[in-house]
């Protein structure tokens, strides 16, 4: 079973390239000026909030799937106090109960604490599969407080406006089309270099972080020429930098047949539909970047960092130890026989499943939903464990400096609470721990709380070192992986773990069928 998961920017203004960043503004503690005016925020006890800042004009009317362009300045003093608005999204089983409709939306959000001095800066990209998400729930104040940093989140179009490929959307552009999310990621963090000095942050040391899609954009941004200097430290957060992201024809395939189904055959039609019919006829399940067709993404990011073509700097990347059991659990809310069981491996690895299931056999799992995704954590998504320590090798092979973790707190709460099922250490389980409060009545133990604290601080001390700390080796094999648990924070060999040598004997990925099973929404 074949789960695709696939993660550029556009030819950027030579004046926006060259912008210098603005001079920190000697007024008031809650007013910043930025390039393109002044911005008052909110000054609390230890740290000081700005929301809804607009980095990129409303990709509105004609703007629609264009590269982002640099927002307009204002007269007088901006409040910047309320989140903006999400980017136009179908409802989710993780967070949006409806679908919401804004085009308006690029913007982002500064968390700095009142400390003064250029400090480390991280841009937080979020998940959603790059069809859901947005900043608002990521709440930086403890990275920013406890780990001395500036914080950025940042909302970048989704689904069919972020993600659509077609060639009538490139008639008289210089770039790629479906790219369009990856363009405004990287138009904010071209705002950050500009403006970050006047809140505190250092332009020169920028980590970029994300999980999920947001990870596998960071990826994408890592073998990205466009992305050049724009970041210095990378963390990607569940989801293989190793694993293949959409080529050119397969994008503009899912293109063409999307445009067909709404009966558009150039962009005019297309930027005359309403939101809601475009969003209600799109299909693509994990619109991820595009690669192979113009400098913004050249070349698939796997084979940008095994031949050493890429932004080279430092990196962090991990993954969970159950990520699979959130997404089983959605699909099979309730226990499955053990004949399931054997159905969807036979299904799934074909003339490779009675080996699969000698090595996972039925009775060592008490819910069989748990083996399915045990299957799926180890081998064969982009989620994937030993796709991960492909990656944590690609990057050691070139030389960089990379650290791996494993989040592996079984106890975390849980996003989705499915009664009777022990959701584990599951994907996105890590984010609480980063960001207290992302979810509603989550709350964390005090033992809990310590990992939490440990957590922050090897992700800071990252951000302004390029290094987590002297508990964390640098990875040069498996046995190289931090896991992260309550009081037990030690290393481990997860390609051990994950039975990763006999997936590689096995030569196998899983195909699709019916018993596919999709992790895009991450």
């Amino acid at each position: 079973m074949s789960v695709r998961l696939i993660p550029a920017a556009a030819i950027v203004l030579l004046t926006t390239l060259l912008a210098t960043p603005a001079a920190a503004d000697p007024g008031p503690p809650g007013q910043v000026r930025t390039d393109q005016g002044v911005v008052q925020g909110v000054v609390l006890k230890d740290r000081r909030e700005f929301k809804g800042i607009p980095y990129a004009e409303p990709p509105v009317g004609a703007l629609r799937w264009k590269a982002p362009r640099p927002a307009r300045s204002w007269r007088g003093v901006r409040d910047a106090t309320a989140f903006a608005s999400q980017c136009a999204q179908p409802a989710s089983p993780f967070g949006n109960p409806q679908a919401t409709y804004a085009e308006d939306c690029l913007y982002l959000n500064v968390t700095t604490p009142r400390r003064a001095g250029r400090l480390p800066v991280m841009v937080w990209l979020h998940g959603g599969g790059n069809l859901n998400g947005n900043s608002a729930p990521y709440d930086g104040a403890k990275l920013a407080v406890d780990g001395g940093v500036v914080v950025v989140t940042v909302n970048y179009r989704l689904g069919v406006l972020g993600w659509l490929a077609h060639p009538a959307l490139e008639a008289g552009e210089h770039y790629q089309s479906g790219n369009y999310g990856l363009l405004d990621q990287q138009a904010a963090l071209r705002w950050v270099r500009r403006n970050i000095a006047a809140f505190g942050g250092d332009p020169g040391n920028v980590t970029l972080f994300g999980e999920s899609a947001g990870a596998a954009d960071t990826c994408a941004h890592l073998a990205s020429p466009a992305a050049a200097g724009l970041f210095h430290r990378a963390i990607a957060q569940s989801y293989s930098c190793a694993w293949p992201t959409r080529t050119e024809t397969e994008a503009e395939t899912a293109g063409a047949a999307f445009a067909a189904a709404v009966g558009c055959s150039d962009a005019a039609c297309l930027r005359a539909l309403p939101v809601k019919t475009l969003l209600e006829s799109y299909q693509e399940p994990n619109p991820y970047a595009v690669a192979g067709a113009d400098a913004v993404l050249p070349a698939q990011p796997r084979d940008a960092i095994a031949s050493g073509r890429y932004n080279r700097m430092p990196v962090v990347h991990g993954n969970t130890l159950d990520e699979m059991r959130l997404f089983i659990s959605l699909q099979y809310p309730q226990p499955i026989t053990e004949q399931q069981y054997e159905g969807f491996v036979r299904e799934t690895y074909g003339a490779d499943a009675a080996a699969v299931l000698a090595r996972y056999p039925a009775a060592d799992f008490p819910d069989l939903r748990i083996a399915i995704a045990t299957l799926l954590t180890d081998f064969g998504t982009p989620l994937a464990t030993c796709g991960h320590l492909d990656a944590l090798g690609l990057f050691a092979r070139s030389g960089v400096p990379v650290y791996g973790y494993q989040f592996a707190d079984r106890g975390a709460p849980p996003l989705v609470d499915v009664p009777g099922f022990e959701e584990g250490a599951y994907h996105a389980s890590e984010l609480e721990y980063l960001f207290p409060g992302l979810l509603p009545g989550g709350g964390l133990n005090a033992e809990q709380r310590r990992l939490s604290d440990a957590m922050v601080g090897f992700w800071t001390s990252f951000a302004a070192t390029g290094r987590p700390q002297a508990a964390w080796p640098r990875f040069r094999s498996p046995g190289d992986v931090l896991s992260l648990a309550p009081g037990a924070i030690r290393t481990v060999n997860t390609a051990k773990a994950s039975n990763c040598a006999f997936w590689a004997a096995l030569g196998t990925t899983p195909e699709p069928g019916r018993a596919a099973v999709s992790s895009g929404r991450g």
